[in-house]
This record gives structure tokens, C-alpha cells and sequence, in this order.
């Protein structure tokens, strides 16, 4: 992965043990060593999760139980159960999944998108994924194969946001199309479906999804205007924004 992917965006560094959760939700490492630990940090993750799911409802970026979010510590995977509101959910619904899909928390049912939430964990270094229906961005994966360059903070998510074809929801297929979509990106689009994003904490991912749907709205605004092309930015100026967004933010 390279710096822009990790670094552009609302990321600001890797993960730190749990971060309060105060309107936006923060990221938990798994790196705590007894068993006491391990579950303090998962309780703190949930808490993070649980607000950021939340925080997906607030902004309008789903409907009712629409989208999932999920955040990793250690070898367990955290993720929204199917088919509960978000605003339900308490400290004891915390559900909880390894890396091979086995539930190892709780009773709730997992989301039914834990294949995409698995497939990003393995196969690349992220420790939060957002998904979402936002109205926008799933507009936009009607319409094209990729987004288009009509905005610098492409570079956040590693370029040219690509469009996963469509593929029934929660299952492998569908996975594999996003996995094939997120090649060397931090987002796609997810074809007459919505968005899903990922990052190394849980604010980096979802400010990647809000980055993304603004982005698509801003094309969609655009391209609306009769008679007139949207301009584009060209890849080597979208390589220089990358460049540049290595060095963004507080040092630090």
C-alpha cells in the first residue's frame, strides 16, 4: 500500500489502542496481551463501531439496516448484525467473527456482507470497512464503469474509483468483484448496490465513504448541466496530488 492510501483523508496514524468515541468513532489495535485486555479493547471497538454505524444513518448515507461496518483487533473481526437498527444496539450486542467467517462473540447473526468485510481484511491492511448505500455513489454505479476524475481527492483513495459489476448481495461472488474493483484503491463502488471503503482506523474509512459520495454528487451535478462536459483532471495530475497528500496533516 502506498503512503497516499494510508495517509490522505481524515487518517492520522496507525492504530493506538481504542479511541473515545465522542460523535465520530476512532480505531482499536489488537495488541493487548491478557485476556482482560483483549476484551476491554473489543468493548471500546464495539463502542467506536456502534457510532459510526450510527454516524452512517445521521448523514444519510443508509436506510433503516442498510450497510455495515466492521472494524478489526487482532485476528477477530467486529461487524454489525443483520438486520438491527443501529440505534439498538448496546454494549451486549457485540458480535464478533475470526478471520474465517467462524463467530467467536455473541449471539446476534453477523451482517449478511461479512464476505466483502472478510475478503478486504485478507487481502489487504485494513482495519475498518464501511459500506454503505449512499444515494450518490450508488447513482454513479449506474451509469459508468469508473468514477470520473472530477476531483484531486481521487487521490485519497488511490485513484480513478473503479465500479465492482453487480453481483447479489452477500455473497462470494460479489466479494470477488469488489476484491478485483479495490486493487491498489481504498474504495470502489459496488454496481446497483452502494459504496465500501476501508482504512487503518475507523474515522479513515469512513471519511472515505463521505469523500467519495461528495465526489460522486459533485459529477452527478455537473454532468447534469446541459450542454456543457464536466473538465477532467488528468492522471499525472492526480499523481501529483498524490504526492503531495503524503505529507498532509499534523506531523506527527
Amino acid at each position: 500500500m502506498t503512503d497516499e492510501q494510508r495517509g490522505a483523508g481524515a487518517g492520522r496514524g496507525a492504530m493506538e489502542g481504542a479511541q473515545e468515541a465522542r460523535g465520530r468513532a476512532g480505531e482499536v489495535s489488537g495488541g493487548t496481551g491478557s485476556a482482560e485486555g483483549v476484551r476491554e479493547a473489543e468493548a471500546r471497538a464495539w463502542e467506536a463501531l456502534v457510532a459510526t454505524a450510527r454516524r452512517t444513518v445521521t448523514d444519510g448515507l443508509v436506510v433503516g439496516t442498510s450497510g455495515n461496518v466492521s472494524v478489526r483487533v487482532g485476528d477477530t473481526v467486529l461487524v454489525t448484525p443483520s438486520g438491527v437498527p443501529y440505534d439498538r444496539l448496546t454494549p451486549d450486542d457485540l458480535t464478533a467473527v475470526d478471520l474465517d467467517g467462524r463467530q467467536v462473540r455473541g449471539t446476534l447473526v453477523p451482517t449478511s456482507e461479512l464476505p466483502m468485510h472478510l475478503t478486504v481484511y485478507r487481502h489487504t491492511d485494513a482495519r475498518a470497512v464501511v459500506h454503505t448505500h449512499a444515494v450518490h455513489a450508488t447513482a454513479v454505479s449506474l451509469l459508468v464503469p469508473e468514477l470520473p476524475l472530477v476531483h484531486y481527492m481521487a487521490a485519497a483513495l488511490g485513484g480513478p474509483v473503479r465500479v465492482a459489476p453487480y453481483a447479489t448481495y452477500g455473497t462470494e461472488e460479489l466479494a470477488e468483484n469488489m476484491r478485483r474493483a479495490l486493487a491498489d484503491r481504498t474504495g470502489c463502488l459496488l454496481q446497483n448496490h452502494g459504496t465500501i471503503t476501508y482504512g487503518a482506523t475507523l474515522d479513515q474509512a469512513y471519511d472515505r465513504t463521505a469523500q467519495l459520495e461528495w465526489m460522486c454528487r459533485l459529477w452527478l451535478t455537473a454532468a447534469s448541466v446541459p450542454g456543457r462536459t464536466p473538465h477532467l483532471l488528468t492522471e499525472e495530475q492526480l499523481t501529483r496530488t498524490a504526492e503531495k497528500l503524503r505529507g498532509y496533516g499534523q506531523p506527527g
